[in-house]
Parts: C-alpha cells; structure tokens; sequence
C-alpha cells in the first residue's frame, strides 16, 4: 500500500500553466505505475495520464497530449503533472493514483490520493 498526497492546484486563466505534485508514502514507491485521472463537475472520472515504474513509457490521454507532460521522481518518492496551454474544459479535480501495472482504466490502480482542484477561467 502507498498513500497518496496530491497538491498544487488552483486559479489559472486559460492559456496558462499549472504543476500537479503528489507524495507518496513507503519504500514501494518505485515499484508502482503512476497515474493522474481528473473529475469534472458532473462527469465520470477519466484518466489524463500514466507512467512506468522507471519512466521509460508514458501514455496520455488524446485531450491532453502535447500540453501536459507526467514525470517522476523515485529517490523523492514524487510524481509530477506538468499542465501547460490549459483550457476551460481542464477544470477538475486531479487525482494521483498507483497501481501495479497501470494503464488507463481506474480498475488498474488501487491507490488513491485525495485530490486538487484546478480551474481554468476563460
């Protein structure tokens, strides 16, 4: 098990750029897929982002490649949602999960932080 902390959400204009942190507790923590999923108000939660263990493979969700970029960081026990070029339809609440084997499907994931909102303003 790893417990999850998400934080650096918040007010941005469209156009503009956010940095999503979440810590992750426990000496595992390099052994876990990461993922980043979003909720908006109202919708299912949808998957953004995942990457390997040791960062070699990352996979995006269509609505979001070539503007956000995941990354980790194992000897800080981090992972990272680099989110540029934002739009009004980014706003949600970014959840950081970890599973054993990733993928894009909540199923695959059995932890999960609490969340951060991010809101885009037009």
């Amino acid at each position: 098990q790893v417990q999850l902390v998400e934080s650096g959400g918040g007010l941005v204009q469209a156009g503009g750029s956010l940095r999503l942190s979440c810590a992750a507790s426990g000496r595992t923590f390099s052994r876990y897929v990461m993922g980043w999923f979003r909720q908006a108000p109202g919708k299912e939660r949808e998957f953004v982002a995942t990457i390997s263990e040791s960062s070699i493979r990352t996979y995006y969700a269509t609505s979001v490649k070539g503007r956000f970029t995941i990354s980790r960081d194992n000897a800080k026990n981090m992972v990272y949602l680099q989110m540029n070029t934002l739009k009004p339809e980014d706003t949600a609440v970014y959840y950081c999960a970890a599973g054993p084997r990733g993928g894009s499907a909540e199923y695959e994931y059995d932890n999960w932080g609490q969340g951060t909102q991010v809101t885009v303003s037009s």
